[in-house]
């Protein structure tokens, strides 16, 4: 292992106790500081990206990098704004550090308190965007938690140049620590980070479904994350067709090289000559590349509707990233139901019904991280979910679920606040009990 490496490493994990414990109005100033540094430094952010295009396009002319990774690359100054009120965003945003989350008196002067706190080092990295690195930073930044960042090589350029300029506002703010931030920039290094569980607190990885296998199967470090986003769209019987077309366009079209956007659309037979026909035109409009399966191809090849392909079972497991549905028929819902959880990811899925007990049934039954009723995939997002912004979408069960914001970097500690007690006091024959009572008591309003 390089030793600059493990020295980064230990450096985070010291700084990070440090920053645990910054203020909210000094967190505050520093996120401010990285906002007004990205605005300033446009040019640089810019140049740097249009190195990275080039390289990229050379990528793809090998067919080392395909046009969704290059699309998911490309920083203009729509792009920066977007990072700046992201940023802005995080902000507004309650501080979560040194919330009490329960108070619990277990007798008289003996009370415990359960207290969030940031989970301390967090390695973060993803491929290709280099929105994710303003966009994590200010959530580790105000959640207090350090962080290591190691992006793709076909944006190094990018996130070196944004990654300095973020840490040197932040460490330009007084009160903030320094080497809280750091960046690894090659592929030798994320197997060193992968190896340094004794100081790496969780791995948020971001990227393809091998990608994060990868991850999490080359690491003792508990990994944050999903595989892939093979996400559906199932059309009931009594759906709105007005709604349906709408969504339905929307959750593909609108960016396709995202993990919401549906790869799958499942259409009641019984709705199915009213909907897929004008459904099919938008998309053949838009360039999509429509992959049916026997009944829908044979539906809309008998309407003239071209050109078309037939799916194969492969076509059900596959997360496109691009202009490409895979479409079938389903008889019932719980057909549909059991397609999903079947080829699913168990990130977004959703469905289009005006009945109640179906939008139930479906809801209680997808086991999925976000599930939608009437409305697109692609809100699954942190930002539109109000958390800011997002450092990943989790299809995990366990810590958290869906687009993780800044719940999902903290953890809590318990804190006993005591007058003497001993454990002696309360066993053997004339042991006191204990009262076991909640109380409604904040920890940060004790004298």
């Amino acid at each position: 292992m390089a030793e600059d490496i493990k020295t980064k490493v230990i450096q985070a994990k010291r700084a990070s106790i440090e920053l645990s414990s910054v203020n909210t109005e000094i967190k505050n100033r520093a996120l401010e500081a990285m906002a007004q540094a990205l605005d300033k430094e446009r040019k640089a952010i810019l140049d740097a990206n249009s190195k990275d295009l080039e390289y990229a396009a050379e990528l793809k002319n090998k067919g080392k990098l395909t046009q969704a990774l290059v699309d998911r690359l490309k920083v203009n100054d729509s792009k920066i704004d977007g990072m700046i009120a992201g940023i802005r965003d995080v902000i507004k945003l309650d501080d979560p550090v040194g919330d009490t989350l329960s108070t619990l008196e277990l007798d008289k002067d003996l009370v415990l308190y359960q207290v969030s706190c940031p989970i301390g080092l967090i390695g973060v990295i993803f491929e290709s965007r280099p929105d994710v690195v303003p966009q994590v930073m200010s959530l580790c930044l105000k959640s207090g938690n350090a962080t290591i960042f190691k992006g793709g090589s076909e944006a190094k350029e990018s996130n070196r140049t944004i990654f300095q300029i973020l840490v040197k506002a932040i460490e330009s703010t007084d009160g903030m620590p320094t080497g809280a931030f750091q960046l690894m920039e090659t592929r030798e290094e994320i197997m060193d980070l992968l190896s340094l569980d004794a100081y790496v607190d969780l791995l948020i990885p971001r990227g393809s479904n091998e990608f994060v296998k990868f991850i999490q199967e080359n690491t003792k470090i508990p990994v944050l994350g999903h595989t892939s986003g093979i996400c559906h769209i199932y059309v009931d019987e009594y759906a709105d067709l007005d709604i349906a077309w709408k969504v339905c366009f929307d959750a593909k079209v609108q960016y396709p090289a995202v993990c919401n956007a549906i790869e799958t659309l499942l259409v009641n037979r019984k709705i199915a000559d009213a909907f897929l026909p004008r459904m099919a035109e938008m998309y053949l409009g838009a360039g999509v590349e429509l992959r049916c399966d026997p009944d829908t191809y044979a539906l809309l090849e008998n309407k003239g509707f071209s050109p078309l392909s037939k799916a194969t079972e492969e076509d059900w497991s596959l997360e496109y990233n691009d202009l490409i549905l895979s479409i079938k028929y389903v008889d019932t819902i719980k057909e549909a139901i059991d397609h999903i959880n079947t080829f699913g990811s168990h990130h977004t899925d959703g469905i289009i019904t005006e009945d109640a007990t179906r939008r139930n049934e479906f809801t209680g039954l997808v086991d999925s991280s976000s599930v939608m009723v009437n409305a697109s995939t692609r809100f699954a997002d942190g930002y539109r979910y109000g958390k800011g912004a997002e450092v990943g979408i989790s299809t995990n069960k366990i810590h958290s679920r869906g687009p993780v914001g800044m719940e999902g970097l903290l953890i809590y500690k318990y804190i006993l606040l005591g007058k003497g007690q001993i454990v002696a006091d309360y066993a053997g024959e004339n042991a006191k009990p204990y009262t076991h009572r909640k109380l409604d008591l904040k920890f940060e309003d004790i004298n």
